[in-house]
Parts: C-alpha cells; structure tokens; sequence
C-alpha cells in the first residue's frame, strides 16, 4: 500500500468471529486491513476495495 496513507486504527470484531477464532476488520482509503485479534502485535494484512468487495460477496454468498 501507499506509506503516505496512515495505518489503520479503528479496528473492529468481526461479525463471524467466536471465542476461539478472533479476527478484526477496519476500513483503509483503499479497501479493509484485517488482523488477529490475540496477535495484534503482529501486525495487519490490507486488501484492495475490490478483493475486499468480492471476499464479502463470496462470503455472503456462502460460497468460502
């Protein structure tokens, strides 16, 4: 991604999280950052508008 765009911060749980499997999610200026809610300190993983956009419609779709 672009370094002059500031990480993400506002962070929020995902919907399909559960106790043992916690995933965060925040909207960038370019698509989502997700990231491992019990390793945040490792960091996060940003994906463009349109991977997002078509991860969610697959998702949504039940198709993952």
């Amino acid at each position: 991604m672009n370094d002059n765009f500031p990480a993400p911060t506002d962070f929020r749980k995902s919907s399909y999280s559960d106790l043992n499997n916690c995933v965060e999610v925040a909207d960038t200026f370019h698509g989502a950052a997700v990231r491992d809610t019990r390793h945040r300190h490792l960091g996060h993983i940003e994906f463009p508008a349109a991977e997002w956009r078509a991860f969610l419609a697959d998702l949504t779709a039940e198709q993952l």
